[in-house]
């Protein structure tokens, strides 16, 4: 595996300080953020996962701790729009240049708005997926915001 993506790439460019964690993917899993977050010894509240969404028919990505859901209503009000849906797998890959399962918020190949759940917030280092699947990227979720230009909300239950 290589521990150099799009996403580690933007990452260093930012000048923003990170680590690069690998784990056993398992693409059978319930959870794949669950599955990260035990497979790294970490809390799944620290570890965030990166949904790709459509706001009023828009793309946009949004980054939820790993053992929450999104409320949808939440995430359209946060985003100024009416509706919200989850985006088809096809098309997120199409958008990111990432496999499902890999998809990172950091260097996709087309930038869309994004959301930071307010809840990552509440640690000093998360673990955001680093452009593969196995790899996460550790990182202070602020330095995450900042390069991701995110809104913050809370739009999790």
């Amino acid at each position: 595996m290589s521990r150099t993506t799009r996403a580690t790439l933007t990452l260093q460019q930012a000048g923003v300080a990170f680590s690069v964690e690998t784990y056993d993917y398992d693409p059978n899993a319930d959870r794949i953020g669950l599955q990260a977050a035990e497979a790294l010894g970490a809390d799944p509240n620290a570890v965030l996962k990166t949904l790709m969404v459509e706001i009023d028919g828009k793309p946009g990505c949004v980054i939820v701790p790993s053992n929450r859901e999104v409320n949808l209503k939440k995430l359209a009000a946060a985003f100024m729009g009416k509706s919200a849906a989850m985006m088809k797998p096809a098309d997120a890959e199409r958008i990111t240049g990432y496999h499902v399962g890999g998809i990172s918020p950091f260097g996709q190949k087309r930038r869309v708005p994004t959301l930071m759940d307010e809840a990552a917030f509440a640690h000093d280092h998360v673990y955001i997926n680093g452009g593969q699947r196995g790899l996460q990227v550790r990182l202070d979720p602020r330095d995450a915001a900042r390069v991701l230009d995110a809104k913050r909300a809370a739009v999790t239950v």
